[in-house]
């Protein structure tokens, strides 16, 4: 069992930053690769970014490319989304995943907001 739990979201103005941090305990970290997945209302959940387990790979979404970063500390077992330039489509509650071969895991969910 992994359990994830998220930080760091809250109400920014349009072009404004966050970082997101996941921080996770329960398996060893390096055993899954790391995403951030967003929610917005009425709408699926999608994805956002991904990271591998050493962190030498990284994953986005075409519509966040450019503007998030994702990144990992595997001493610290967390995972990091900095969100620069912000937008209010932006807007929603971002998941943290932590995958691997056999397991998914999901943390609860941290909100989002942009304002224009």
């Amino acid at each position: 069992q992994v359990q994830l739990v998220e930080s760091g979201g809250g109400l920014v103005q349009a072009g404004g930053s966050l970082r997101l941090s996941c921080g996770a305990s329960g398996r060893t970290f390096t055993n899954y690769a790391m995403g951030w997945f967003r929610q917005a209302p009425g709408k699926e959940r999608e994805f956002v970014a991904a990271i591998s387990r050493s962190g030498g790979s990284t994953y986005y979404a075409d519509s966040v490319k450019g503007r998030f970063t994702i990144s990992r500390d595997n001493a610290k077992n967390t995972v990091y989304l900095q969100m620069n330039s912000l937008k209010p489509e932006d807007t929603a509650v971002y998941y943290c995943n932590a995958a691997s071969q056999f397991y998914d895991y999901w943390g609860q969910g941290t909100q989002v907001t942009v304002s224009s």
